[in-house]
């Protein structure tokens, strides 16, 4: 299928491939092209986002590491992946209790295994009172003695993985002007606090009419920092799984080249709507499916048994 082209005269500085990220091939990224990774693999299963998307946790481990090989052959040699994501909650068909499944755990294993070296993490943490899914902690209020708490949840994890040493003469030997214009804000930095393992950021607030409406979408505050202090003017940050364009629309703005992989065809629409008055290019590959409608349905299945007259808690 031809490539559609949101026009302009220049090269497009964000390129974006509707497809299965197992699938992709150095047609689509060539080897060491990426400088900088920065995305969310769907979360296991997670009710209001991705119920029942994988048959099994193997099948989505098994993601985890076609991603995380992709990622070694993409990457520059000493460049970064960045990960948000956390463990996860799930209720099992049939059961009455949720099962929490390891997911930053399993992940970081898969990448070591894979060859990253483990850089950090960062704790993202979000406005206190948000939390998506139950108030876990109600149980112990219901139930005041040992055994009966849970705590609510409002933190997810930054995952850095490494792709090697990085050498340090390649900022040495970059154009001055190239290295001057993508130097770090000190200032800024301490004085937000970038320099610390916890980022206090609101989330994306599930308001109606905002573009990433029934999407699980990271705020731009994330990938801002992230290209900020991992990448130069010019480079290029790769989201493989690029749900609504956030870091590619962030990464646009901070005059880097940007490429997605996302495998959902019914995102387009929201992409272009995301990247909308910028120079970026979409092309179909093997694998795309269309995902969108039927998880929506799924979670609105979730959210009418959660408003049922009987308080269903996931423990």
């Amino acid at each position: 299928m031809s490539p559609e082209r949101e026009s302009s005269k220049e090269p497009a500085s964000i390129l974006v491939f509707f497809g299965d990220l197992r699938k992709m091939t150095s047609r689509e990224i060539a080897d060491g092209e990426v400088s900088l990774i920065v995305t969310s693999p769907p979360y296991y299963n997670a009710p209001f986002d991705y119920p029942g998307l994988f048959p099994t946790y193997d099948d989505y481990l098994n993601l985890i590491r076609s991603f995380a090989a992709q990622s070694k052959r993409v990457l520059g040699k000493g460049r970064v992946c960045a990960i948000v994501t956390d463990d996860m909650l799930v209720k099992e068909e049939g059961g009455s209790r949720g099962r929490k499944y390891p997911l930053v755990a399993d992940t970081t294993r898969i990448f070591l295994d894979e060859g990253f070296l483990y850089r950090d993490k960062i704790t993202w943490v979000k406005p206190a009172g948000y939390t998506r899914i139950s108030r876990r902690s109600g149980v112990v209020l219901q139930h005041p003695y040992p055994m009966y708490f849970y705590p609510d949840n409002i933190q997810e994890s930054i995952l850095l993985f490494q792709n090697g040493e990085f050498d340090y003469a390649q900022l040495k030997d970059a154009p001055k002007k190239i290295l001057e214009s993508s130097k770090i804000d000190t200032i800024k930095l301490n004085k937000e606090r970038w320099n610390l393992t916890v980022w206090n950021i609101t989330n994306v607030l599930p308001m109606a009419g905002r573009v990433e409406e029934g999407i699980a979408a990271f705020p731009d505050e994330i990938p801002r920092r992230l290209i900020k202090l991992f990448t130069m003017i010019g480079e290029t940050v790769f989201d493989p799984f690029a749900g609504s364009g956030t870091t590619l629309k962030v990464a646009k703005e901070l005059g880097r080249e940007g490429i997605g992989y996302e495998i959902d065809l019914e995102l387009k629409r929201v992409i272009r709507k995301k990247l909308a008055g910028e120079d970026f290019v979409i092309e179909d590959r093997e694998g795309a499916r269309r995902l969108r409608t039927s998880l929506q349905t799924k979670i609105h299945q979730q959210r009418s048994v959660a408003k049922s007259p009987v308080p269903r808690l996931i423990l």
